[in-house]
């Protein structure tokens, strides 16, 4: 018995010492449009800053073989934001109708797709940056993200 108390005690301290990653803290207040860029640089991605006419910033990137936005929200006229939305559109020639893109809502959590004033399908998805959160769950949220863009663009055969 004190054998098996003992190896359990090695183990335990050994647990303690290599312990668990820890978790990487996003910043609490959000990120800005250069903090998502390099996020997805270190994850091996393209992606550029660009300013908009109304002084806001988008992140362009891609994945799947697809260029898309990252757009920064709730901003507050400073440069960190504390929600992102990713974007894509796709020029159908309006193949596209809201019928169509109600079937895909109603059985997919996580994206929105709609189609716009030319009948082409988007497809978009907001992450909310605070209060806080984590780089993994973050690096989570963008899986999910690329796993609907390749499961969307099956879905309207581009």
């Amino acid at each position: 018995m004190k054998h098996i108390f003992v190896a359990g005690a090695a183990i335990l301290a050994l647990g303690l010492i290599s312990g668990p990653t820890l978790a990487k803290d996003l910043p609490a207040k959000g990120m800005t449009a250069e903090q998502i860029a390099s996020w997805l640089q270190d994850a091996g991605y393209k992606a550029q800053v660009s300013t908009n006419k109304d002084g806001s910033k988008t992140v362009a990137t891609a994945a799947d073989g697809s260029n898309f936005f990252i757009d920064m929200y709730d901003c507050n006229d400073t440069p960190t934001c504390t929600a992102i939305q990713f974007s894509i559109g796709f020029d159908s020639k309006g193949a596209w109708n809201a019928t169509k893109m109600n079937e895909w809502n109603s059985t997919k959590r996580w994206v929105k797709a709609y189609v716009d004033d030319k009948d082409d399908p988007w497809l978009q998805m907001d992450i909310d940056l605070s209060p806080g959160g984590t780089q993994e769950g973050l690096d989570d949220q963008f899986a999910i993200w690329r796993d609907m863009l390749t499961s969307f663009k099956k879905y309207i055969n581009w």
